[in-house]
């Protein structure tokens, strides 16, 4: 296997165990909630704010997921359109210029597709 699908392997497993690290904590302070001692009165309140804490749980961790997910992906296709960038300019350095034009208009259509997906988490949160 290759350097850089052992890199990849590695990373989706850190983000793999950084999210299940995620779900355990929010299930253990859900579960905290749950057991605290409740009167009828307490009950009913007690439950529609706990479906509004979910539903903002819920959206925090969808937001986070959208923007991490589209930085992750953008900042792989920086790293890979520079990298190639810089080898193109070292093989052709007559061409430096139109290279780096390119290169300077695609990291602008990564850039703004991450941007959107920071909208869209803003959105999800406040909006929804």
């Amino acid at each position: 296997m290759a350097i850089r699908g052992k890199k990849l392997i590695a990373v989706l497993g850190i983000v793999i165990i950084l999210l299940g690290a995620t779900m355990a904590i929010l299930a253990i302070t859900t579960k905290a909630e749950d057991t605290a001692p409740t009167e009828v009165t307490q009950t009913v309140e007690a439950e529609g704010t706990q479906t509004a804490d979910n539903a903002v749980g819920s959206k925090a961790i969808a937001a986070g997921i959208a923007i991490g997910l589209a930085a992750l992906g953008g900042a792989i296709g920086m790293g890979m359109s520079i990298g190639k960038s810089v080898e193109g300019i070292s093989r052709q350095p007559e061409a430096e210029g139109k290279i780096r034009t390119t290169l300077m208009l695609g990291l602008v259509f990564v850039e703004t597709a991450i941007i959107y997906a920071l909208v869209v988490a803003i959105l999800v949160i406040f909006v929804l």
